[in-house]
C-alpha cells in the first residue's frame, strides 16, 4: 500500500503544480485594458459651456462659450491678456470643456483709472473687485457679483441695471448712485 499511496502523492502533487501553473499563465496573459484619456467633452461642438478664465487677464470672470472652442478663445472672451501675461504657459490650442478654469499666470491686471480718491467716477464695466469693494455698502459680494454679472451678461448699459440684474438691493444702490457711472 505505501506504493499505492506515494503514487497517489505524487499524482496530487503534479495536478496542484500543473494548476498553479495554468493559474500563473492565465494571469500572465490578461493584460489589463489599455487606459482611454478622454478629452472630448461628449458635447455638440457649438453647445453653450461656461469657463472660468482668472489671472492675468483684463476683464476675469466666467464667460459663456461653445463646446470646441480653445483656451485662446477664453483669453480672448476675458479682454486678452494683460501686460506681463505668460501665455507661453498654457496650451492655448486645448478645446475647452464646461466648468473649465483657465488661470493665465503673470503679469497683473490693468486696474481702472477711476478712484473714488481722486474724485473721480467708477467706471463699473472696467473696475475692480477692490475698487467695487471701496464703494459704501458694497462689500466682497457685491464687488464679485458685479464681477460676475459683467463676465455673462455683457457690460452694464446704465448703472441702474445693477438693479434690474438683481445684482444689488436698490436701497445698496442708493447709496453709489452718484459715486459710479456705466462706461463704453
Amino acid at each position: 500500500m505505501m506504493p499505492e499511496r506515494k503514487q497517489l502523492l505524487l499524482l496530487v502533487l503534479v495536478l496542484v503544480a500543473l494548476a498553479t501553473g495554468l493559474v500563473a499563465v492565465r494571469l500572465g496573459n490578461d493584460t489589463p485594458p489599455p487606459i482611454e484619456l478622454v478629452r472630448d467633452s461628449g458635447l455638440e461642438p457649438g453647445t453653450p459651456i461656461q469657463v472660468h478664465v482668472t489671472g492675468a487677464v483684463i476683464t476675469p470672470g466666467v464667460y459663456e462659450l461653445r463646446a470646441g472652442d480653445r483656451v485662446l478663445d477664453a483669453v480672448t472672451a476675458a479682454g486678452g491678456p494683460a501686460p506681463g501675461a505668460d501665455l507661453d504657459a498654457l496650451n492655448l490650442a486645448r478645446r475647452l470643456r464646461d466648468e473649465d478654469q483657465i488661470v493665465v499666470p503673470g503679469g497683473q491686471r490693468p486696474k481702472s483709472t477711476s478712484s473714488t480718491a481722486l474724485g473721480n467716477l467708477i467706471d463699473i464695466n472696467i473696475a475692480t473687485e477692490d475698487e467695487l469693494d471701496s464703494l459704501p455698502g458694497i462689500g466682497e459680494a457685491y464687488a464679485r457679483r458685479i464681477v460676475d454679472s459683467r463676465a455673462v451678461d455683457g457690460p452694464f448699459e446704465t448703472t441702474e441695471e445693477f438693479v434690474d440684474r438683481g445684482v444689488i438691493p436698490a436701497s445698496t444702490f442708493d447709496k453709489i448712485r452718484d459715486l459710479v457711472v456705466a462706461g463704453p
